[in-house]
């Protein structure tokens, strides 16, 4: 069988005669009712009973024809798919962050994207940075939002946020009500504290070292959102990002501003590749919700 002959006899089944069918496919008649024998003979069973010059589908044939639909339907996705790859260089995208980016603004991203490319597959994984990092060099994702603590060899780095951090109490705290919170206001105080490799961790250390303090690690935490449940569940306090923090306001978490000011800082990834419309439309989506929540 080939798909001419395939074409002929879903044309016969959806529009009932070979006259018709003929018509819709620029072809004789004949030409119809030869490629539909010459399928029948191919399959081993009979699609049509001949009655008085008509065509009534056969048994057989309304099950073939079940087949044959869903066969038109990939055919027509692959057509879709193409024309995708023809305009934009790609079917689908994928995208990974890290957790602290994961419920806000990468996927308010997504949504800006989808708003223009409603048909394209859109695939999010949340990693750790270093993961992510790996992913983009093995051509494992299109797009990325990471910590700049990563090696950012064999793959293309540029800034994306730089977010001021705050510090995180509990309500009842004893820095509860300061204004500003200074190093010196932590010596000694419990503290959860990010991973050791966090270059937010280690800008803090230099400014903590510079005024003498240092607080009593009481738990150590990769993530921001993490920290955040630790404070509230009164094991210390915490430095964390405010985008983050934003889900724990409404169960008590308080955000004090720090003095002197300490940073989480963010790369955009890509792979060491030319980038797709896709991929460069989902960037501008990504850049837009940055300025939307006025990041650096």
């Amino acid at each position: 069988m080939d798909v001419r002959q395939i074409e002929a006899y879903q044309a016969v089944m959806t529009y009932g005669t070979t006259s018709r069918a003929a018509e819709v496919l620029g072809i004789s008649q004949p030409a119809v009712s030869k490629a539909i024998m010459t399928l029948e003979r191919s399959i081993g069973f009979k699609l049509f009973d001949r009655e008085k010059g008509r065509m009534i589908p056969s048994a057989e044939g309304h099950l073939f024809f079940r087949e044959v639909q869903i066969s038109f339907a990939g055919l027509a996705k692959l057509r879709s798919a193409a024309a995708r790859i023809r305009d934009y260089g790609s079917g689908d995208i994928r995208i990974a962050c890290l957790s602290a980016f994961s419920t806000n603004i990468v996927p308010n991203a997504i949504g800006r994207f989808h708003q223009t490319n409603p048909e394209v597959a859109v695939s999010l994984y949340v990693r750790a940075s270093s993961a992510i990092r790996d992913m983009v060099a093995a051509n494992q994702l299109d797009i990325a939002i990471a910590a700049d603590e990563i090696d950012t060899t064999g793959v293309e780095a540029v800034p994306y946020a730089t977010i001021r951090a705050a510090l995180a109490v509990y309500p009842g705290h004893p820095l509860e009500h300061k204004a500003e919170v200074e190093p010196a206001d932590l010596h000694e105080l419990p503290f959860v504290a990010l991973a050791p490799e966090d270059t937010t961790r280690r800008e803090a250390e230099t400014a903590f070292a510079m005024h003498g303090a240092a607080p009593r690690i009481v738990v150590e935490t990769a993530y921001s959102s993490v920290v955040c449940a630790l404070v509230l569940a009164r094991l210390g306090c915490g430095i964390v990002d405010p985008v983050t923090a934003t889900g724990y306001l409404e169960r008590g978490l308080v955000l004090k501003p720090l003095k002197p000011a300490i940073h989480f800082r963010t790369l955009l990834l890509f792979p060491p590749k030319k980038k797709s419309k896709l991929v460069e439309q989902m960037a501008k989506a990504l850049l837009q919700e940055r300025e939307s929540l006025s990041l650096e």
